[in-house]
């Protein structure tokens, strides 16, 4: 069976780029299935996708093959086996809207992940872990144990392999440490009203200010609390004739939406790092 492949790259932006990979991949015995490209030419930078059949090499062949092509451009880049769904972690608290829409979506096969584990400083999920037949992992959090709990969320990550990990209405903010630790591999979600509702219930406060429009951003998961690269958003309409349950009931939907989008495109390897910002190759 010819097996898939999806490469990703960047580096900085120069005639002949798309030649050198396409024109590689021909060496390779390759298929081209789907391609995307992008110029950045504030940054100068040069980013691209591209998912291609082969069934001449196998993936540590390819692996090698691709970093001695990409040494002289100064390349970044990540190759996969689109066959292989991307092991993840889900991180949650007391909501869980966004938790039952990721299970619902990946049991029902439209999201190319492996849950692995669910990890909670709550216990209010167990049953529906369980009926999903995944591991719950409840790890308790206070000021005085954040290290330890901290410890055990990152030894519970790296024993699953996870290459995403998805804060899915998980309440406690990371650590810079652990925020380094999974930089690049960490999803949040969180309501749109930044920086203007901050603290607890945002759409209390929304409902009060009157607002016209409700929304969700997913972004990367940073240092810098809830400023990370964003992967996706989405906005609701709202009028006055909406009660503060109406908001919030529209507000977990446009979230569960906007995480799912976040986690499949990652999870397909259509997000690409350009410094605070992403490249999203939908």
């Amino acid at each position: 069976m010819t097996q898939a492949y999806i490469l990703t790259l960047s580096c900085p932006d120069r005639r002949g780029l798309v030649h050198a990979v396409s024109g590689f991949l021909l060496e390779q015995g390759a298929n081209i299935e789907e391609a995307a490209q992008y110029n950045d030419n504030i940054t100068g930078l040069f980013f691209m996708r591209v998912q291609f059949a082969c069934d001449s090499q196998d993936l540590q062949s390819l692996k090698v093959a691709t970093a001695q092509m990409a040494e002289p451009y100064q390349m970044q880049w990540s190759l996969h086996a689109n066959s292989e769904a991307m092991k993840t972690v889900i991180m949650v608290s007391k909501e869980g809207h966004c938790l039952n829409d990721l299970l619902f979506r990946w049991k029902s096969g439209l999201l190319p992940v492996d849950i692995r584990a669910i990890v909670s400083n709550h216990r209010e999920f167990y049953q529906l872990a369980a009926s999903y037949n995944i591991p719950f992992h409840y790890i308790p959090v206070t000021a005085a144990t954040k290290a330890q709990a901290e410890a055990r969320q990152l030894e519970i990550i790296e024993a699953e392999g996870a290459e995403l990990v998805v804060l899915a209405r998980y309440m406690q903010v990371l650590s810079d440490n652990l925020c380094q630790k999974l930089s690049g591999r960490a999803i949040n979600i969180h309501h749109s009203f930044l920086p203007s509702f901050k603290g607890a219930k945002p759409y209390y406060q929304a409902h009060d200010r009157g607002v016209k429009l409700i929304g969700a951003t997913a972004h990367y998961v940073t240092a810098d609390l809830d400023e990370g690269p964003i992967i996706e958003q989405d906005v609701a309409r709202a009028d006055h004739t909406d009660t503060v349950e109406d908001l919030t009931a529209r507000g977990r939907d446009t979230e569960s939406q906007v995480l799912a989008r976040a986690v499949k495109w990652h999870s397909e390897h259509r997000v690409i790092l350009n410094g605070s910002k992403t490249v999203v190759f939908r």
